[in-house]
């Protein structure tokens, strides 16, 4: 073993030993970018770079799960992604199929797919769909997977759930408006039920949300890491863990 290892080994755990597990989170969300530039950086192709990253996804839910979170969201497909090039979309499709379905066979983590699928191709969401619904009756750590997700669309369709909800009920729109409130949105997001996320990472380096839970992580707290996806490591999430936990939560009071 490299000595690098070793010092990583050693670092690793005393990070670990020394967090508050008072103060740890229990919904984190992750949007998992920098697959391409990973394999651009590694003279590796496109979906080699999607497959590195489905497989650091069943490692990070290792490391969550080790920490007592109850909720992991991930981000893997963006509505913006779908405009990439057909070969692309499909190589990438491919990918998070076979990542759904691995992650259903460890028979422990109940998956949920976040997103409007009416946006992805029938036969692809329909496999997605099955493989997350064998999960339904597992009591472990729920995760929710992004998918054809963004922010704008995911408010668009909870609006427009509401007001078709509403309308069957024969209220007008002027009825609908003067008795609305923030939770009755809510009940028509995609997350409807769980609790918003204490702690969302973006690695990468970019520091933005692009759209990524607009409604539910506004009292989250961020943390942004250099590393891209693939080559984010247990070390990485502990940094982010740990400066999570050394916060002061004031929930915008």
């Amino acid at each position: 073993m490299a000595m690098s290892d070793l010092l990583y080994g050693a670092y690793e755990r005393r990070l670990q030993h020394r967090l508050d597990r008072r103060r740890l989170p229990k919904h984190v969300g992750a949007i998992v970018d920098g697959n391409r530039r990973w394999a651009k950086g590694a003279g590796a192709g496109v979906d080699d770079g999607y497959q590195a990253g489905a497989d650091k996804i069943g490692e990070f839910l290792q490391w969550c799960e080790e920490l007592d979170v109850e909720i992991v969201t991930l981000w893997v497909l963006s509505t913006d992604n779908l405009q990439r090039s057909e070969s692309e979309l499909a190589g990438l499709l491919a990918v998070i199929e076979n990542l759904i379905v691995e992650l259903a066979s460890h028979e422990k983590w109940r998956l949920q797919l976040i997103g409007n699928l009416d946006m992805l191709p029938a036969d692809s969401a329909a496999r997605m769909k099955k493989a997350a619904s064998e999960t339904e009756s597992f009591e472990g750590m729920r995760v929710n997977i992004c998918v054809g997700y963004g922010g704008r669309q995911e408010l668009t369709d909870a609006m427009r759930s509401l007001l078709l909800e509403q309308a069957a009920k024969g209220r007008s729109l002027e009825e609908v408006a003067s008795t609305l409130e923030v939770d009755d949105i809510a009940e028509h997001l995609y997350t409807k039920g769980q609790p918003d996320p204490d702690l969302v990472i973006r690695t990468s380096g970019e520091q933005r949300l692009s759209g990524f839970l607009l409604w539910q992580s506004v009292h989250s707290e961020f943390y942004f890491c250099d590393a891209l996806w693939p080559a984010f490591r247990r070390v990485d999430f502990l940094r982010a863990i740990r400066s999570y936990a050394a916060r002061d939560r004031r929930f915008g009071q």
